[in-house]
């Protein structure tokens, strides 16, 4: 770090504005440039007459090795490593070379040239002690923050490194092809350095041949196939052909290649400006190698690229070699199968044969007895359906009689999938009759069915099928009938020997109707004459039977309507109608006999909007089931337990002696809820919070019992929930105040009694504004000016938070202009729920557009939780404030996660110190809090970014902060938050 010697005009004593100004320059300095610049300034304002340079520790090594130190009596008796001096008796002067450092760990040395005078001077040694003990101290911090920047990048590359490693072991077992994973391959190597030309090459020893599985370059043109398979030969002299013989990593320019290998480089494809390939080793073979190359010359490959891919190409080896195992391994599987799959078929055709043998047997036996056992024609027809469908697909059935003089065509049974109704009609050309004229079964196809349509001996009827088997059934040598099956679909058709099968069950059919019809006729003439005598019978019956079932309906309906508008549908406890009711019962009951004491507890399940929300309505059912469950479970004899609504419920306590009772029975309804509950295939945990009403002689409806025990429960939820309170004046005053608050604070935003007070923020140094911060305070007219804290809470519980912000924000944007007419800024605090509206950035350019304000005189404070809810639309949000000239700070920073990612992640140009690790600063003390204050500023100055502490309130703390380099604050010390108009009139 040699610096450029300044000589300095020799004067009597330093200048103290001039010395303080090069001590704050040194103090601000960042890195060996500046510190050197900032030190030979700060010497020539203490130091006086001269020339001096500060050089690095590796320059310091070279000079001082050459003069041994001057050990003098009064000289730099301060300073731990003595001085070098030389005296020039030609010019009287005295050259000192100050080592800085201890000899260990130098940090640097300083160069001087000054008057023999000089350095005889007791105030000149004196001051030459503090420039060099301040020197060494600024050394000693810069090598410290390089030192933990190097740490830092380290550890970035390593984790690069670590999960590139992960998703390299992850390609081997996920499911996809290999032409993905060697493109993922790729990407994860991208990732770890420039690889935008990059290929795979694998060798086979065993056949001497080369495969690019992979192969990307931008300018070869000449893509090998993937799935070729190279002789070795063909490559010889080019690089790749150099990399697998060779067997070791090959990097540099094409000449400087041509010094690492054996032989002359045949030159393959475009020429690259740097080429970089490593060998994939199986032991001490080779087989494959990874190549990346590059045409321009910003971008090189270096040492570190190399050791790099070397590093990560023999993960990618294994990575590809288990992929190649497991694609084997499921090879030899899969033809293992195929061969076991064939062996099976032909059993399975075997057992097919014989099984089909014994259905058609068991089917003609079935055929034989349906025509005795069936009660009706329609049973008849259906069985005989079933029985087929078993031997072939009969999904589309029909059967089909002609009448006995040949006039009429009826379908007595039909099941399709298209033509759900099949009428009885004249004789046509249809399929059927077609059948029926010749005498003989058809099975046609489609292009068959056409062609018998173009020949004329048939019309399509219906729904047109892909395959139509239809057989004629036989009676005494005539055909009466056809039976016929048919497939709407390709994949499905019959086949000669469905033909064949059919036509040789439909004889045993035809003579199973023939004898049902016959049967039928018979029963049908005794059926006829019952059913007159029943058809009177019946109708008496009937009307007797629909009366007494329309007065069970209606009473049936009455009961369950009842039921339905008392108790809740989804847990079957009471509801709050019936609960209010009996708790009316409760109440004058109590009335008549004062011994006859009650309680009302309010339960409110904690944390089930998360449940809800996170697992689902339909399992935030099931828990409030379970939930009701349990509660009644709990209850003695008589007790009454109800769901209210929502995850509220209700339970009233007969016989409560003493408060101690319904508290006991609190913490055991609170125990049995605190039990894991198993929903399906999920365990989910919940809590309650509890409040207890007992009765009293002041209550005169049941409504203001179940009020003060909502209030209780909302005074166990407030006391950090999973716990009971009991209701008594104290909460009942509270509740008042509370409802008195949020009233007023309704008409207070109506009449634009919410208004913005503003703190300066100054430059710690000369304490100059530099912007404001707007804080919003509610001007009471009884109570006078109220803090957040007072009202906010109750804004945030009511709704009207988001509309106080809205109005301070107009408010604030139109007294901007004035404020910032001479510069500087005013922030303005945003919080979470801003960012739920993804419209935020534009309803605030809509302010700032009506009020005339520029963006750069804006500045948003956002916390580390209002980054944490919505990460994604937050940093859309930012980016589209920043783009338009508003600057973003985070505000109370060391107080949350600290996470370094937000100072990357998203656009911020300041942080805030929180109050907490200021109150604790003095000038002089490394405490803990000076400790992280520190930290924080050196890592502000190295991402360029501004750092504001908050709440200065002493001389003390601004001197702290000034002394570790921060340079703004605001506190009570610069000044309190105060209307506008105060700081316009300071202005004036």
């Amino acid at each position: 770090m040699p610096s450029t010697p300044i000589p300095v005009p020799g004067r009597l004593r330093p200048d103290s504005d001039a010395a303080d100004a090069a001590l704050r320059g040194l103090l601000r300095a960042v890195g060996w440039d500046e510190v050197g610049q900032a030190g030979v300034t700060l010497c020539a304002a203490l130091l006086g007459a001269g020339e001096f340079r500060l050089v690095d520790s590796a320059a310091a090594a070279v000079m001082t090795a050459r003069h041994p130190p001057y050990r003098g009596d009064g000289a730099a008796s301060s300073v731990f490593v003595p001085p070098i001096v030389l005296i020039d008796q030609d010019t009287r002067g005295v050259r000192v070379l100050q080592p800085l450092g201890i000899p260990e760990a130098a940090t640097g040395l300083l160069d001087a040239r000054i008057p023999t005078e000089s350095w005889s001077s007791a105030d000149w040694q004196e001051n030459w002690s503090r420039v060099v003990l301040l020197l060494d101290a600024k050394l000693v911090s810069v090598r410290a923050a390089d030192s933990l920047q190097q740490a830092v990048e380290r550890l970035e590359r390593a984790e690069r490194l670590q999960r590139a490693l992960f998703a390299i072991a992850d390609q081997a077992n996920a499911d996809r092809d290999m032409a993905e994973v060697m493109a993922a391959l790729h990407r994860i190597v991208g990732s770890l350095m420039y690889a935008e030309n990059f290929y795979i090459v694998l060798y086979e020893p065993s056949r001497h041949t080369v495969r690019f599985p992979y192969f990307v370059d931008v300018a070869d043109q000449d893509v090998p196939d993937a799935t070729r398979e190279f002789a070795l030969h063909e490559l010889a002299g080019n690089m790749t052909w150099h990399l697998l013989t060779g067997g070791k990593a090959l990097r540099g320019s094409p000449e400087a290649l041509n010094d690492q290998v054996d032989g002359v480089i045949v030159q393959a494809g475009p020429e690259c400006v740097d080429w970089l390939g490593v060998p994939l080793l199986r032991g001490n073979q080779v087989v494959g190698g990874i190549v990346v190359q590059s045409y321009r010359e910003s971008e090189r490959l270096s040492d570190q690229d190399q050791a790099l891919l070397t590093y990560v190409a023999q993960h990618i080896l294994t990575a590809l070699e288990r992929r190649r195992a497991h694609e084997e391994l499921e090879q030899r599987v899969a033809e293992r199968t195929d061969a076991l799959r064939e062996a099976n078929r032909v059993l399975q055709q075997q057992v097919l044969e014989r099984q089909r043998g014994e259905r058609l047997q068991a089917a003609l036996f079935r055929i034989a007895e349906l025509a005795n056992t069936t009660d009706s024609l329609e049973d008849f027809y259906a069985a005989l359906h079933r029985v087929v469908g078993g031997l072939l697909n009969a999904r589309n059935f029909y059967i089909a009689l002609q009448s006995d003089d040949g006039n009429e065509l009826r379908f007595p049974y039909s099941v399709d999938e298209f033509d759900h109704e099949r009428r009885t009609r004249r004789p046509g050309r249809g399929l059927t009759e077609y059948v029926l004229n010749h005498g003989t079964a058809l099975l046609a196809d489609r292009p068959g069915i056409e062609r018998l349509s173009a020949t004329g001996d048939v019309t399509s009827i219906g729904t047109q099928s892909t395959c139509w088997l239809g057989v004629p059934l036989i009676c005494a040598d005539k055909a009466v009938g056809v039976l016929a099956v048919q497939s709407y679909s390709e994949d499905y058709g019959y086949t000669p020997r469905d033909q064949e099968l059919l036509t040789f069950v439909s004889y045993h059919i035809a003579n199973a109707l023939e004898r049902k019809r016959n049967a039928e006729s018979l029963k049908s003439a005794y059926a006829e004459l019952e059913q007159r005598v029943a058809e009177r019978t019946g109708e008496l019956a009937a009307a007797n039977r629909d009366l007494r079932e329309q007065i069970a309906y209606r009473e049936s309906m009455e009961r369950q309507l009842k039921h339905e508008t008392l108790h809740d549908s989804l847990t079957g406890l009471p509801n709050r109608t019936l609960f209010l009711e009996r708790l009316e019962l409760a109440l004058d009951r109590y009335r008549r006999d004062p011994r006859r004491l009650f309680a009302v507890l309010f339960l409110d399940l904690d944390r089930f909007k998360v449940i809800n929300d996170s697992v689902g309505h339909l399992v935030g059912d099931d828990l409030l089931y379970e939930v009701g469950g349990r509660i009644a479970g709990c209850l003695d004899s008589g007790d009454v337990a109800a769901r209210l609504g929502g995850d509220e419920f209700a339970i009233l306590l007969h016989d409560v002696v003493d408060p101690e009772r319904a508290m006991i029975f609190a913490a055991r309804i609170i125990e049995a809820l605190n039990a894991p509950i198993r929903l399906g295939q999920k365990e989910v945990f919940t809590s309650t919070s509890i409040g207890i009403a007992l009765c009293s002689p002041r209550y005169a409806k049941a409504e203001e019992l179940l009020r003060d025990a909502d209030v209780a429960m909302y005074r166990a939820k407030a006391e950090g929930r999973h716990r009971y309170a009991l209701f008594d004046e104290r909460l009942h005053q509270e509740a008042l105040r509370l409802l008195e608050v949020e009233n007023d604070l309704r008409r207070a935003i109506a009449r634009g009694e919410l208004e913005p007070y503003f703190q300066p923020i100054v430059r710690l140094s000369d304490r100059s504004l530099v912007g404001y911060e707007a804080l919003v305070r509610w001007r009471h007219p009884e109570r006078g000016v109220l803090l957040p804290a007072e009202f906010l809470p109750v804004a945030e519980d009511s709704g009207s938070a988001e509309q106080i912000d809205w109005q301070m924000f107009e408010r604030v944007c139109a007294i901007a202009p004035a404020l910032t007419a001479q510069g500087g800024f005013i922030s303005i605090n945003l919080t979470a729920r801003h960012f739920r509206l993804s419209e935020l950035d534009r309803e605030l350019f809509a302010i700032l557009d009506r009020n005339g304000v520029m963006p750069s005189r804006i500045r948003i404070e956002v916390t580390e939780r209002a980054l944490l809810e919505n990460p994604a639309q937050v940093k859309l949000i930012l980016d589209g404030l920043r783009r338009r000239g508003i600057s973003v700070a985070l505000d109370d920073f060391g107080t949350g996660y600290s996470s370094l990612s937000y100072l990357h992640q998203y656009p911020l140009q300041a942080l805030k110190i929180d109050r907490s690790f200021v109150a604790e600063m003095r000038p002089y003390d490394d405490g803990s809090s000076s400790a992280v204050v520190r930290a924080i500023l050196a890592m502000a100055g190295s991402l360029g970014m501004q750092v504001i502490a908050e709440g200065i309130e002493t001389e003390s703390q601004q001197q702290a902060l000034e002394g570790l380099g921060c340079e703004f604050g605001q506190g009570f010390l610069f000044g309190r938050p105060q209307p506008a108009e105060h700081w316009l009139g300071l202005g004036q």
